[in-house]
């Protein structure tokens, strides 16, 4: 990371910048600036040699004013209780941005999954869902997959759920394999989200995104399925990176043959015919689309100074600092905030809940569809705020939009006790 800045606190700044604009009383302001409730845990879970090991995990219910909380679980050593209260605010936003009726909520456990075989991982996420079982369920808190977690740990969490409750409850987490009752469509939700923002955002500023230039910093699964589907749009996909360090070539290269590269070599350095480069160079490269889906706090005040995309859409959350922000803002730097632009995840999340409820299932092409209308409409009314509000840049716009729809649900549903 470029900068240790702490994100709940850039969270609660993001909040304080959009409430001069909503019409609320200071004291619900406030409660919307806190999650309701964290589950801090130490899990103790088997090694394959038979010893013990005690790992730090956390689980935050930001806010159930919508509907259930929401949020992945993410596997990662640099996983924290603000980190954790952080990104389930953002998940909060994120769904009333998009009109999903769900909350927020977001959990982690700090480890290096690397460093674990299969089967430990396995103890261990089982070890997890037995203290999430309390809280989670299809009408209270439902997980996802996030940082270095996918199907096979939502899986075990369902199985395990469904074993201690002794019922079925496919509804009870989302981003399964589809065999257990995941959706079509789910796995390149993301990175279809962040593409098709990048195209409506492209449309807005009247530019072109054919032949268009981009640079994707972060290639896991969001980075890598919105960098082929910008090649699909025409757009020119000039350099990527992850964790190992970066390739550029400015004359493009076919997304969807890195992606395999990183698949046989583990990194996407070492592409052939590529030139090397770090993340903070990419960061800064002459591009017309910055997409950053790595971690938050990638770019920071200094970086953004040298930034020299005129757009950039975050397909990571919170990968820009408060900072950061205002100097793009003030460099008329445009960006589609993390808490639209990357919302396919949750919005496919809810579409195969919706689906678990109905114990019927829906075609890719039929989730595509749907994600792109809730994605356009979004975008539309976010720019439509942007316009007739007194704000300086498109995330203030959208939390404008986030937090009036769950003050209004939080009105409607009057203050008890």
């Amino acid at each position: 990371m470029s900068s240790e800045a702490n994100p709940f606190e850039s969270l609660r700044e993001q909040v304080d910048d959009a409430a001069a604009v909503v019409d609320a009383d200071p004291g619900v302001i406030e409660r919307l600036k806190n999650p309701e409730r964290v589950l801090e845990t130490n899990l103790t879970f088997e090694l394959d040699d038979g010893s013990l090991e005690t790992v730090r995990a956390y689980r935050s219910q930001f806010n159930g004013d919508r509907g259930p909380y929401k949020g992945g679980i993410r596997y990662h050593p640099g996983v924290t209780r603000d980190e954790v209260k952080a990104l389930s605010g953002w998940m909060a936003y994120k769904c009333a941005v998009v009109d999903v009726p769900y909350g927020g909520g977001k959990g982690g456990i700090a480890i290096d999954p690397a460093d674990y075989s299969e089967s430990e991982l396995e103890r261990l996420t089982r070890a997890f869902a037995t203290e999430l079982r309390p809280l989670i369920g299809e009408d209270r808190d439902i997980p996802a997959p996030d940082v270095n977690t996918g199907q096979r740990e939502m899986n075990w969490i369902k199985d395990t759920y469904e074993t201690l409750e002794n019922t079925t409850a496919p509804g009870v987490i989302t981003g399964k394999a589809i065999d257990s009752g995941g959706s079509e469509g789910r796995v390149e939700a993301t990175g279809r989200s962040v593409a098709l923002s990048a195209r409506e955002a492209f449309d807005w500023l009247d530019r072109d995104i054919a032949g268009a230039t981009v640079a994707v910093q972060g290639y896991g699964n969001a980075g890598s399925v919105a960098a082929a589907l910008l090649d699909d749009l025409g757009a020119s996909v000039v350099a990527v990176s992850d964790s190992s360090g970066g390739i550029h070539d400015p004359d493009g290269f076919d997304p969807r043959d890195v992606k395999s590269h990183k698949a046989d070599t583990g990194s996407v350095t070492g592409y052939p015919d590529a030139d090397a480069l770090t993340n903070d160079e990419l960061l800064t490269l002459d591009v017309d689309c910055l997409v950053p889906a790595a971690l938050e706090n990638a770019v920071d005040v200094d970086l953004a100074a040298e930034v020299d995309a005129k757009l950039i859409v975050e397909a990571a959350n919170g990968p820009l600092t408060p900072d950061a922000d205002d100097v793009l803002a003030e460099r008329d730097v445009h960006v589609v905030p993390d808490i639209l632009a990357n919302a396919g995840g949750v919005t496919v999340s809810y579409f195969e809940w919706v689906q678990n409820r109905q114990r019927f299932s829906w075609t890719e092409e039929r989730v595509n569809e749907e994600l792109e209308r809730v994605i356009t409409d979004a975008f539309d009314t976010l720019v439509d705020t942007y316009e007739s509000n007194d704000v300086y840049n498109l995330r203030t716009a959208a939390y404008v939009v986030g937090i009036g729809r769950i003050v209004d649900a939080y009105d409607q549903a009057g203050s008890w006790p």
